[in-house]
């Protein structure tokens, strides 16, 4: 079991190759994560058929274990390890910035959030959003962990009311 103490966080392998997330420059405020594809098949949603199953990681001898995405295929893509964070925390999960420019790799429901009380491997939901085939391979930098803290409130019911100028919705501040 994980828990963030002070300046530490402490999660459990679930392989021994797997790689600590770490971020890359000093002031980066994402952990790179990489992908783990050793432990068995990876959940894909393929596009193009519209289903959803474990499709067994590529070996090749020319390259580490990989998958391939389609255009418009989703995956599941496992990251060898899990963590609990505290009450109070989440783990926001992001693409790298490059992946989405390069490859047309997303995250669709960007940013991901992982819950304090999630008990299970961390995975990163990425969609090809691009025009090609693109593969990831084992042990790539897949996304970034961007820690956040947040407050719980109270929902209730009462009345808004208009408190300034501003309604219309989408483009209500003239900046559409």
């Amino acid at each position: 079991m994980s828990v963030l103490l002070a300046d530490r966080i402490v999660f459990e392998l679930l392989a021994p190759d797997v790689r600590v997330p770490s971020r890359s420059t000093r002031h980066s405020a994402g952990y790179d994560v990489r992908a783990h594809l050793t432990l068995g098949p990876v959940q894909i949603h393929r596009g193009s058929t519209g289903t959803t199953q474990p499709e067994a990681v590529q070996e090749s001898e020319e390259g580490p274990p990989s998958i391939t995405l389609e255009p418009g295929d989703r995956a599941l893509v496992p990251t060898g390890f899990r963590a609990r964070l505290p009450e109070g925390f989440e783990a926001q999960i992001r693409i790298r910035s490059s992946l989405a420019w390069k490859r047309g790799l997303t995250v669709p429901n960007a940013p991901g959030t992982v819950d304090a009380d999630y008990p299970d491997e961390w995975f990163v939901l990425v969609l090809n959003a691009g025009t090609a085939p693109v593969r990831i391979e084992h042990g790539e930098r897949i996304a970034q962990i961007v820690l956040n803290r947040f407050e719980v409130a109270e929902w209730v019911e009462g009345e808004v009311g208009i408190t300034t100028d501003r309604v219309g919705g989408l483009g209500s501040t003239g900046n559409v």
